[in-house]
């Protein structure tokens, strides 16, 4: 639509609850916005997506302190959008379905002459009938669908549902926010015609690790949901798809559904663990242990650097070490022509991804993903002797690969780009999780991690809970045994992608 204003605001819609879930629409939209303003039932992780100096303001409206009324949203967008800004006003869901206020929103910014668009989102009903094998609508026994909301305005004189209607409907029936509701709602429909025998079925946090689904009869539903402690947000399904084959509940039979797992790394590398784990159906809980502190304003990389063309291989050997050198070459107004005619090797697949983010193809990645693997394959693979091999790695690394390479004729330099450093975090939390076994894995993806975990908690605690413990790979695990901690399961592929694949093989074999 045609703006007077030169801001613009677009109301998105955030999906369900699991970040991925958004729209590739909303999600590129969320890239360019000066200004985010997200509700409560919008994932907080959809954050990253935006723009390292865009203003981010959160406006839960819920009880409570913190609560912020339609009437000051309102006034947040006129104000951030008659500023000439691109505003995301991120909501929960779809922003036209149930209390999304979308209209009374849209009517200020038409008033105030500010071009606007909405970008849908899924639903939750919709995201719960695919997440807890619920088919809306079935040749068999359903060919229609209706949504209702489970509460309507405070203070409606009259209400707009058809209770009659409803309890004849021989459809499904999907009830919004109405867990508050459950008895009234059983009773209305019972009231009505609606045999107290209908299936039933209520979704709790639906496309999370933590998704619960509750199935009974209609006059039984909401006692039921009473015992399991079901709370909101959760969505009603009434009718015969509430009967739905537990076999189609592909979600909840995940190996790792439901599974509380520790990630030790940095703050930026456990964001990108978490990610993988929650593709997998598990629930990250992130414990920063190191932090990456890169080396590259040194003597000695800046000479490195400098003369980098000379060398005839150049090896990586974590994407810490990738990402460091890339970020270093951009601030220097540098880009990969700095390496010449260099081969480019990569300890691994990880490593070789990273690389590859920055339009680099690399020449040669082990089958093992070990330092010692690296330098004997390399070797095989080609004639080293003679050779100028640069390796671009953590201060910490041992000083096999250095050795190995060295036996094989090459002339080796070994230039530190980062190192790790170790973060204290707050653990009282923690050891309380893992004392009381609510914790199933610890996972340590590098030798320092496992140093800045102990630092801070104790390895009997650990050796003596009900809790598994999982390495990378073997230099990990020897650090690990080391400090005479217990180890379940090490990563015979040695990437996070195979650290998963290990736990969800224990998983699998149970």
């Amino acid at each position: 639509m045609e703006s007077v204003n030169n801001g613009f605001v677009y109301l998105v819609g955030a999906g369900p609850g699991r970040a991925d879930l958004i729209t590739v629409r909303g999600a590129e939209v969320l890239k360019k916005a000066d200004c985010i303003i997200y509700d409560k039932l919008a994932n907080p992780a959809l954050l990253r997506f935006a723009c390292a100096d865009a203003e981010i303001i959160h406006v839960p409206k819920r009880t409570g302190g913190s609560s912020v009324t339609q009437e000051e949203i309102n006034k947040l967008l006129i104000e951030k959008a008659s500023a000439n800004r691109t505003v995301v006003r991120l909501k929960g869901g779809d922003p036209c379905i149930f209390f999304g206020r979308v209209a009374e929103e849209l009517a200020v910014l038409i008033e105030a002459g500010i071009g606007f668009e909405i970008v849908p989102g899924i639903t939750a009903g919709i995201a719960v009938a695919a997440y807890a094998g619920i088919m809306l609508t079935d040749r068999e026994y359903s060919s229609q669908v209706v949504f209702v909301t489970g509460q309507e305005k405070p203070g409606k004189q009259k209400s707009n549902i058809d209770w009659d209607l409803l309890a004849k409907f021989s459809g499904t029936i999907v009830f919004y926010m109405g867990v508050g509701n459950m008895s009234f709602i059983a009773k209305r429909l019972i009231e009505n015609g609606m045999g107290a025998d209908t299936p039933a079925a209520v979704v709790a946090d639906a496309t999370f690790p933590t998704q619960r689904v509750v199935k009974a009869a209609l006059d039984d539903i909401s006692e039921k949901c009473k015992q399991q402690g079901i709370e909101p947000p959760a969505i009603i399904v009434i009718g015969a798809a509430a009967d739905s084959n537990a076999q189609l509940n592909w979600f909840m039979k995940k190996p790792l559904f439901a599974k509380n797992i520790v990630v030790t790394r940095d703050a930026v590398g456990n964001v990108d663990f978490a990610a993988k784990i929650i593709s997998r159906c598990g629930n990250p809980l992130k414990f920063a242990t190191i932090k990456i502190k890169p080396l590259t304003e040194t003597n000695e990389f800046l000479r490195t650097l400098a003369k980098i063309t000379e060398y005839d291989w150049i090896i990586f050997t974590s994407g810490n070490g990738v990402t460091i050198f890339f970020e270093t070459l951009q601030d220097l107004g540098k880009d990969a022509r700095v390496f010449g005619s260099a081969k480019i090797a990569a300890i691994g697949n990880g490593t070789a991804a990273k690389l590859s983010d920055f339009g680099i193809k690399a020449d040669f990645v082990p089958s093992v993903f070990t330092g010692k693997e690296l330098g004997k394959q390399l070797i095989a693979y080609t004639n080293l002797r003679g050779k100028k091999v640069l390796l671009l790695r953590s201060q910490l690394a041992s000083n096999e690969l250095v050795e190995i390479l060295g036996k094989g004729g090459a002339e080796v330099q070994d230039v530190a780009v980062y190192t790790a450093v170790e973060e204290k975090s707050e653990c009282t939390w923690l050891i309380e999780e893992i004392s009381k076994g609510r914790i199933d894995w610890l996972t340590f993806a590098s030798p320092s991690s496992v140093d800045g975990f102990f630092e801070q908690i104790r390895s009997n605690l650990v050796n003596s809970a009900n809790v598994k413990v999982a390495s990378i790979g073997p230099v990990t695990s020897e650090r690990l045994k080391t400090l005479g901690v217990r180890i379940d399961v090490t990563a015979t592929d040695h990437t996070l992608e195979g650290l998963l694949d290990a736990i969800e093989q224990t998983h699998k074999s149970i």
